[in-house]
């Protein structure tokens, strides 16, 4: 397991926009806070929800971040407000019957390594592979590489913040990259 001066210096890289350090912090920290919100929420589909929405606000905020703390806490930090924010919007909608639209920006980045893999692969073979994938996995992936939607409009399809789509197509891409190299989940 890396060092917290490795996970500082995987930060300082992201915090100078190596989308290969973000893609290394939410690796190594996935696990820990899916597992957190999992016992906390007893529903696999909001735990992994709530896990997109934290990675996607820890990196939008990572200038933010004290390394005086560990980034786990940080993360969990963010993963619990997340969390009660989620129950009370639930509660007002049920009480309303309100829904909220979210401020949508864009930036789309050049292909990863991820993006490559993708693209490379066989079609018919892919495609085997991509129906693996839990289905909002499958929209994203579907919107993004066949039917060539940017960041912002597969925001606006999908009515979420543009950064959970970009945490939720990160995931989506590592889970199918394994699953392609044949690795574990």
């Amino acid at each position: 397991m890396a060092s917290a001066d490795d996970t500082q210096a995987t930060i300082k890289k992201a915090l100078a926009g190596s989308q290969i350090a973000y893609s290394n912090l939410l690796d190594k920290f996935w696990n820990g806070v899916y597992g957190f919100q999992l016992k906390r929420t007893e529903n696999e589909n909001d735990a992994e929800d709530i896990t997109i929405q934290t990675f996607s606000k820890a990196f939008d905020k990572l200038d933010t971040y004290d390394p005086k703390y560990e980034f786990k806490t940080w993360l969990i930090a963010i993963s619990k407000n997340i969390h009660v924010d989620l129950i009370r919007k639930r509660k007002k909608s049920l009480e309303t019957g309100e829904n909220q639209e979210s401020v949508k920006k864009v930036l789309d980045n050049a292909p990863s390594a991820e993006d490559v893999l993708i693209t490379e692969q066989n079609l018919a073979n892919l495609l085997m592979h991509i129906k693996k994938l839990k289905p909002h996995y499958q929209e994203v992936i579907n919107l993004r590489y066949f039917k060539e939607l940017s960041y912002a409009d597969i925001a606006e399809e999908l009515n979420e913040p543009i950064n959970n789509v970009k945490v939720k197509l990160l995931r989506a891409k590592k889970l199918l990259a394994q699953d392609i190299r044949g690795k574990k989940r």
